[in-house]
């Protein structure tokens, strides 16, 4: 068939809806095959759609429709990328023959039309899209339009500064001028992301009895072992050595000893996992994200950084899976990046703990009779009450908060 349809695909399990996000190709614009279509967005993640064959383009679903799985996001028309001979045999056209032959006539939707990175400088800058020449595909208005716009505008006339108002004179004598002030106001559309999101948040409150326990740990001896093989960390695996390999592997080692801090509830049973599938939350361009490390029990503090890298960098791109995103049995949060002191995190269901790191300080403690000054940073466990007692839970922290303040024992495993 020359004309091919591109579906929306079953991103996963209990996933029905989706909402189409930023279209990557124009309409009539010629693409590969594995080239990158679109994103959608489902309530977990969001994905990249890659063209299934090589062709023309023909948009269905615009950006910012609701889909369901099934319906036809594009049509791909295939005709004339390959050429018959007279033997019966098919040849490959060339690149540049190819491009010929599927370039559009006249352009297509997209020209005039900004990219939603342009849109949104347009709007700070003030500028109307007739006023910029679109150089993207199919004459779309890309960010750097925008920016070579912005440039060519003449500057604003300079404002004199009025005169102040004479001595002994009041600025209330003459016609004050009032200072400007705005009470526009402008609706978004929630992402299906963020929906899910508050969902899940609601829905923990409600129906899990979540507790929190706090402790704090000296942070001198990560501090020193960062501050000894910081380089020659960064030389061997191309990664800094931060502070999430340790609180994961400190976690993976204080489960073994508190089984329920890692188990979860299903109906009227208790499920138990004897490997320890820690979810990493990392701030993402859509919103908060919280990709799985599986297995982090057997793995090494440097083989955690370098999938925390990799899963964060994933992230960034928006380019995880749900698979990636799913099933863990534990989580982290660090709010501490964002210099948060305290707080109280939220489990992400259905597990029943997660534990908050927090912004590292300096503060007085007492050392054999002396006062000394150690970074200090605050943890925060919550937990689920049905699963987990306080006896556990609070036990659990402070084996967590040992390990930390003696690495070693992590580092070889007594």
């Amino acid at each position: 068939m020359p004309v091919v349809e591109i579906k929306i695909p079953s991103p996963g399990e209990s996933i029905t809806e989706v909402t189409i996000e930023t279209w990557h190709k124009a309409d009539g614009e010629f693409v590969q095959i594995d080239e990158i279509l679109c994103e959608i967005e489902t309530d977990k993640a969001t994905l990249p759609m890659p063209a299934e064959v090589a062709g023309t383009v023909q948009i269905i679903l615009k950006e910012g429709a609701d889909a369901k799985v099934g319906d036809v996001l594009c049509k791909i028309d295939t005709a004339g990328i390959l050429n018959a001979d007279s033997s019966g045999a098919t040849t490959e056209l060339s690149n540049n023959a190819i491009s010929k032959k599927v370039e559009p006539s006249s352009l297509g939707y997209a020209a005039g039309h900004p990219s939603p990175a342009a849109l949104k400088l347009m709007n700070e800058a003030e500028i109307y899209a007739d006023k910029i020449q679109g150089s993207g595909p199919g004459n779309r208005i890309t960010k750097q339009d925008v920016e070579i716009a912005k440039n060519q505008m003449p500057s604003p006339a300079k404002i004199e500064p009025t005169a102040q108002p004479a001595s002994g004179q009041s600025e209330s004598d003459g016609d004050a001028v009032p200072k400007s002030s705005s009470r526009e106001q402008r609706r978004e559309k929630m992402s299906r992301l963020r929906i899910k999101l508050s969902e899940r948040l609601v829905a923990v409150k409600n129906e899990t009895a979540m507790l929190t326990t706090f402790n704090e740990v000296d942070m001198s001896a990560i501090f020193a072992i960062r501050r000894d093989y910081k380089e020659k960390f960064e030389k061997k695996y191309g990664r800094r050595l931060g502070f999430m390999g340790f609180f994961t592997k400190a976690v993976s080692e204080a489960v073994q000893d508190f089984p329920a801090v890692n188990a979860m509830i299903d109906g009227n049973e208790i499920v138990y996992s004897d490997y320890v599938d820690i979810g990493i939350a990392v701030s993402a361009p859509k919103g908060l994200v919280v990709p799985v490390v599986r297995n982090a029990e057997s793995l090494t503090i440097p083989q955690i950084e370098l999938e925390i890298g990799r899963l964060a960098k994933r992230a960034r791109d928006n380019q995880l899976s749900v698979e990636e995103m799913t099933g863990g049995t534990f989580s982290i949060t660090n709010g501490g990046v964002f210099g948060s002191l305290l707080s109280t995190p939220i489990i992400n269901p259905p597990q029943s703990a997660i534990l908050g790191m927090h912004n590292v300080v300096e503060r007085p403690a007492a050392s054999n009779g002396q006062v000394v000054i150690r970074p200090v940073m605050y943890l925060a466990l919550s937990y689920d009450h049905r699963v987990i007692d306080g006896r556990e839970s609070v036990s659990f922290l402070f084996k967590v908060k040992e390990y930390l303040e003696n690495p070693a024992r992590i580092l070889l495993g007594v």
